[in-house]
């Protein structure tokens, strides 16, 4: 049993695997964003507690100021990340099938990705028409 152990770690070393290495720049990225969500997550509630109703017309007022929509745009790219680093976890440990991984893992891609962009659409435009309509009419 013990030499079954040892050779594991020894084909471990051979490959380069291990704590050592990109597991723990995985782990840090999920803490990094889990910070940052955090951060933006109680700027972005503080910020809608304060506002005097949530209307869509008071939200897209207050999303013009970039004071707002650049913390938002970053709550969005830091949300999209984690969790795309936490389901890929999950699709590694627990899909066995290298094939169905790899198409798995390019599919969360493909979703991380199109969320990322609509939400960035959809924050750029609000942003960008309210300041072109407030300068059309000033």
């Amino acid at each position: 049993m013990a030499t079954a152990f040892r050779s594991a770690s020894g084909l471990k070393r051979v490959r380069g695997l291990g704590a050592a290495h990109s597991g723990t720049h995985h782990w840090w990225l999920q803490r990094l964003t889990a910070a940052g969500n955090l951060l933006l997550g109680i700027w972005f509630v503080v910020s809608l507690v304060f506002l005097p109703d949530l209307s869509r017309a008071t939200v897209t007022a207050w999303l013009t100021s970039p004071l707002n929509a650049i913390p938002m745009l970053l709550l969005v790219l830091s949300t999209a990340w984690h969790m795309r680093l936490g389901v890929q976890v999950m699709l590694e440990d627990y899909v066995a099938a290298p094939g169905s991984r790899r198409l798995l893992l390019l599919l969360l891609d493909l979703y991380a990705v199109a969320v990322a962009a609509t939400s960035l659409f959809a924050i750029l435009k609000i942003a960008f028409t309210s300041i072109a309509a407030g300068a059309s009419n000033g």
